[in-house]
């Protein structure tokens, strides 16, 4: 994979890449999708978070835009392939085990402050209007996880860039950290909490940027809540309680 990368030609790197993040927004939507709307459901686990519909061809829109983000992801890749081309950045050579793991944990770790500054820009007034596309999924399904404005979508892509220019990461820690984040995505946007009602888990990503969704506030971050509760943003579990009372008001 690394020599694929070295010696690949231009064409060769945008095609690869945009296979790469079709391949897996689509079997991590399909995935998270059979899950959360057949299989959990039948086996009376968990609980859908949001009961609300969705919008009229919510699904269409949500692909549409995710298919021009995987586009650009791809094309996206040239950045970090030209630098390594210029040898202003290199990958290891032959890392161990032990410094791929590690690679791993501090690209989840940078994933983590990268997402949580963009979305706090994103959701400033000199921004906001780029991320409006991705929230109006209020209702947020597995095909939200790339619904981004071009804009939003080269903000967020850039993620991998920035580390290479302070270390030579390895290949496969580079590799795994766009496929744990859009899996953790999925999570996130799946509208589903598998844990019971008013328990406290260390991980509740479905549970907090499904309020985020809702109130469009709050709950900046990515997989975990410690950059928002270092800075003072989360959102209280029943942030969204009247929305959702007023809807089911009016359902009876």
């Amino acid at each position: 994979m690394r020599e694929f990368f070295l010696t690949a030609s231009a064409w060769q790197i945008v095609i690869a890449g945009t296979v790469f993040f079709a391949g897996i927004y689509l079997i991590y939507g399909c995935l998270t999708w059979l899950l959360t709307e057949r299989l959990l459901p039948a086996w009376g686990i968990g609980r859908k978070l949001d009961p609300r519909p969705l919008t009229k061809g919510q699904w269409q829109r949500e692909i549409g835009l995710s298919l021009l983000s995987i586009l650009i992801f791809g094309v996206g890749l040239l950045l970090p392939w030209g630098l390594l081309r210029q040898g202003w950045v290199n990958l290891a050579l032959e890392p161990s085990a032990v410094q791929v793991i590690l690679e791993m944990l501090v690209l989840l770790l940078w994933n983590e402050v990268h997402f949580y500054i963009t979305h706090r820009l994103l959701h400033t007034p000199w921004l906001r209007q780029f991320h409006l596309a991705h929230h109006r999924s209020v209702v947020t399904t597995p095909w939200s996880t790339y619904s981004f404005h071009p804009v939003e979508a080269i903000l967020l892509g850039n993620v991998i860039v920035w580390p290479m220019w302070v270390h030579n990461f390895s290949i496969a820690a580079l590799i795994t950290l766009p496929l744990m984040s859009l899996l953790f995505n999925s999570i996130g946007h799946s509208n589903y909490e598998i844990y019971p009602h008013g328990t406290k888990p260390w991980f509740q990503a479905s549970r907090r940027h499904q309020l985020h969704h809702a109130c469009f506030k709050g709950n900046f971050g990515f997989m975990f809540a410690f950059m928002d509760r270092l800075l003072g943003t989360s959102l209280p579990d029943d942030a969204a309680a009247s929305q959702l009372e007023k809807w089911h008001a009016r359902q009876s």
